[in-house]
C-alpha cells in the first residue's frame, strides 16, 4: 500500500514538472516570438514583397510614367537572353565581381597580418586603411577621377617621370574596367581589414606557439595553422564581399556612366538603372534584377554547400 503511495506521488510530481518544463517551453517561444517578429515584419514588408513584386512585374511592359501595364508574358525574358549586349554585360559583372572581391580579401588579409604586429603607428595605419570605407562612392569616383585622368592625373605624372604616357582610362574598355575595378577595391578595402584583424586577434596563441618551437617556417605556418583558422572569415567574407561588389553602383555611374563605347563597364546593376530610370522600362528592368537574384542565390548556396562540406 505505501508502495502504491508513493509510486503515485512520484507520478505526480514527475508530471508536474514535464507541465512546468512544457510551459516553460512555451514562454521561451512566445518571447523569441516576440523578438523576432518586428524583424521579420519588416523583412516581409520592405524585402520580400518587393522582390515578389519585382519578379511579377519582370512579366509585364511597364513604362514607369505610365499607370498602365501590358503583360508580355517570357518576352522580355527571351529579350534578355538574345540581346547582343547581354554577352558584354555578363562578362562586365564577372569580370568587376572577380578581382573585386579576390583583389578586397588579398590585400585585406595582407594588410591586417601586418598591421597585427607590434609596429610603430600601428593604430594610426589602421585608421588610415578604414577610412575610404566610411566614404561615399560618389565622391570616392569624383576623387578618383583625377588620380586616372590621362592628362594631367597623378597615374599620369608618375608614368612620365619614366617616360612612360599614360593609357586612356576613359576611352577604351579594358582600362575603364580596370578603373573602376580599382577604385572599388580601394574604397572598400577597409571593410576586409577590419573584419580579418578582429579574426587574427581572436586565433588560438597556443598553436602559434607551439609552431614557433617546432620551428615552423613562417608561410608553411600561415598555410596549415592561420588559414585554417581563418576559413569561416574567409566564407563569410567571400559572400558579403560578392554581394556588395555585384550591387556597386555610384562608382561606375560617376566614374564612367556605363561606358565607354556604349558598354565597356555596364554591369548587371547599371543596367538595371539604365532600363528603367533612363529608357523607362521597368519591366524590362526589373527582368534584369530577377536574373541577378537568381543567380547570388545559386552562387550563394554553392558556397554554403563547399563551407558545409569543408566543415
Amino acid at each position: 500500500m505505501t508502495l502504491n503511495r508513493e509510486r503515485a506521488a512520484s507520478s505526480q510530481k514527475q508530471a508536474e514538472l514535464e507541465n512546468k518544463a512544457k510551459k516553460g517551453r512555451r514562454r521561451e517561444w512566445w518571447l523569441a516570438a516576440a523578438l523576432l517578429a518586428p524583424n521579420l515584419i519588416l523583412l516581409a514588408v520592405f524585402t520580400y514583397r518587393p522582390l515578389l513584386d519585382n519578379i511579377r512585374l519582370s512579366f509585364f511592359q511597364w513604362n514607369i510614367s505610365s499607370p498602365t501595364s501590358t503583360f508580355v508574358g517570357l518576352q522580355n525574358y527571351i529579350e534578355w537572353f538574345t540581346r547582343d549586349d547581354t554577352k558584354t554585360i555578363v562578362f562586365n559583372t564577372l569580370v568587376f565581381t572577380f578581382f573585386a572581391v579576390i583583389g578586397s580579401m588579398v590585400i585585406g588579409l595582407a594588410l591586417a597580418l601586418l598591421l597585427n604586429q607590434r609596429i610603430k603607428g600601428r593604430n594610426f595605419t589602421r585608421s588610415v586603411v578604414f577610412a575610404p570605407y566610411a566614404i561615399s562612392g560618389a565622391a570616392i569616383g569624383v576623387a578618383f577621377q583625377f588620380v586616372f585622368d590621362p592628362s594631367f592625373g597623378l597615374i599620369q605624372e608618375m608614368l612620365s617621370w619614366f617616360g612612360i604616357d599614360s593609357p586612356n582610362f576613359y576611352a577604351v574598355p579594358g582600362w575603364a574596367l580596370f578603373m573602376v575595378t580599382f577604385t572599388f577595391v580601394w574604397k572598400n578595402l577597409g571593410y576586409t581589414f577590419v573584419i580579418y584583424l578582429a579574426a587574427l586577434q581572436g586565433l588560438d596563441k597556443e598553436l602559434d606557439e607551439a609552431a614557433a618551437i617546432d620551428g615552423t617556417p613562417w608561410w608553411r605556418k600561415f598555410w596549415r595553422v592561420t588559414m585554417p583558422q581563418l576559413r569561416p572569415t574567409t566564407f563569410f567574407l567571400s559572400i558579403t564581399v560578392m554581394l556588395n561588389s555585384v550591387q556597386v553602383f555610384d562608382i561606375i555611374n560617376v566614374m564612367t556612366r556605363g561606358g565607354p563605347q556604349g558598354n565597356g563597364t555596364t554591369t548587371l546593376v547599371y543596367q538595371i538603372y539604365n532600363e528603367t530610370f533612363v529608357n523607362f522600362r521597368a519591366g524590362y528592368g526589373a527582368t534584369a534584377a530577377t536574373i541577378l537574384f537568381l543567380i547570388l542565390l545559386v552562387i550563394t548556396l554553392i558556397q554554403v554547400r563547399i563551407m558545409d562540406k569543408r566543415g
